[in-house]
């Protein structure tokens, strides 16, 4: 807010549609890396989102601030999971405990996923790290209506893996989190460097690592020097291990399901299940602060304090308070399920939901009825489960759909 008041950003963003800061005028009231860095909508400051800005660097130590349109949202399409089978003579690379972005980008070349998904079987990777972007120009659409035209010179740019073949050069960017958006840049200024560097095609990939699951994107700029002519050419889904789960499995779970008495923590408000796991699979390789979560990942303040606490409610998470912050790390319970393989884990998550009363109920006429209940028959069902702090209608009404997706993850698992 002191930088937006003291440079009248806003006020000249009004006047002349664009905005430019040195990384040493943002160093006076924030360090500038943390500053610029918003990978994901949700991650930036209060104040971008309030005047609908975002920035863009372009040089090493200079920045434009507008309203420009920087991220995609994901389009998720309906795949079905490839299994993939693990070397059996690679013994430095445990596939079972995959910690990093670079170890899942790693077994992703290895089991041959990458040369599947490129459609090459003679890739091999060639550059990765931090570079410079070379120079170069291109347009980006704004909400102020005309596109800006922007010159990049010699920008840091960070390339997690490239991988080359007969045809063409693949550049992926590989995250370990699951999101709704991402930010376009990540995945242009590298495609921009090296297509004026080579004479092949360059392909650019998005791949995201979650629950033993590799999801492959692959994206075209139609329009080279147009930022915002991103496509989506494909998505495939991989897994190195057995992800076939049958009704069956899912109906023996329910029938030893042990009903537990409602734990006194806020109700789930957390409708995607599978980041209710990927949260718990970044607390197991390392405990966060509440403010590393929302700054890191794509968790706006109320969504940390709702999948946390997700994740409180059904054992998983710890919560405590340490020199002044909150902290979380998984419960003894929580680190268990991550030694499961893939299977035996998923079908540990239905137990555990199961083990709810309002869940089980839920589930078990979902299964009578072949399909998911109406919101009210939900609602009936929670005011005979004695949930914890739940009183007025609204409330219930909202808990609800939680319900109603967290039931749906669990069907999905039967369709993967």
């Amino acid at each position: 807010m002191q930088l937006f008041e003291k440079y009248k950003i806003p006020e000249k963003i009004r006047k002349h549609g664009i905005f430019e800061i040195s990384a040493k005028q943002i160093n006076e009231f924030r360090e500038a890396r943390l500053m610029t860095k918003s990978d994901h909508r949700r991650n930036l400051p209060v104040i971008f989102k309030r005047h609908r800005l975002s920035i863009l660097p372009i040089t090493r130590g200079t920045y434009l601030i507008s309203q420009f349109k920087n991220y995609k949202d994901f389009e998720e399409k309906e795949t079905e999971i490839i299994r993939v089978p693990f070397p059996i003579y690679i013994e430095s690379v445990n596939y079972e405990n995959i910690t990093s972005e670079a170890m899942a980008l790693n077994c992703a070349y290895i089991t041959g996923i990458l040369a599947d998904f490129i459609n090459d079987e003679g890739i091999l990777p060639t550059v990765s790290g931090r570079m410079s972007s070379g120079t170069f120009s291109f347009e980006i659409e704004t909400f102020l209506g005309p596109n800006a035209c922007i010159d990049v010179s010699n920008s840091q740019i960070e390339i997690d893996g490239g991988y080359e073949g007969i045809e063409k050069l693949a550049l992926v960017e590989a995250k370990n989190f699951l999101s709704d958006d991402f930010l376009i840049r990540q995945v242009y200024y590298p495609y921009r460097l090296w297509r004026n560097k080579t004479s092949k095609r360059v392909s650019s990939l998005y791949m995201v690592y979650s629950n033993d699951i590799f999801t492959f994107y692959e994206y075209e700029f139609q329009e080279p020097n147009n930022y915002n002519s991103i496509t989506l050419i494909k998505q495939k889904k991989y897994s190195i291990e057995e992800t076939e789960i049958e009704l069956e499995d899912i109906l023996k779970v329910l029938d030893k399901a042990k009903i537990i008495k409602e734990p006194e923590v806020p109700f789930p408000q957390a409708n995607s299940f599978k980041r209710v796991i990927n949260l718990c699979e970044l607390l197991n390789e390392t405990e966060l602060t509440k403010d590393e979560i929302t700054n890191n990942y794509d968790f706006d303040p109320r969504q940390t304090n709702y999948y946390t606490d997700a994740g409180r409610y059904l054992g998983l998470i710890r919560k405590r308070r340490e020199e002044g912050q909150i902290v979380f790390s998984l419960t003894d319970e929580g680190q268990r399920l991550f030694r499961l393989k893939y299977k035996p884990r998923q079908l540990k998550f239905v137990e555990l939901i199961l083990n709810h009363k309002v869940f089980n109920e839920t589930f078990k006429l979902c299964i009578e009825r072949g399909g998911i209940l109406q919101r009210h028959e939900i609602v009936a069902i929670m005011k005979e489960s004695n949930l914890y702090n739940i009183e007025s209608e609204d409330t219930f009404y909202r808990r609800a759909s939680t319900i109603s997706r967290w039931i749906e993850w669990i069907f999905e698992l039967t369709r993967l």
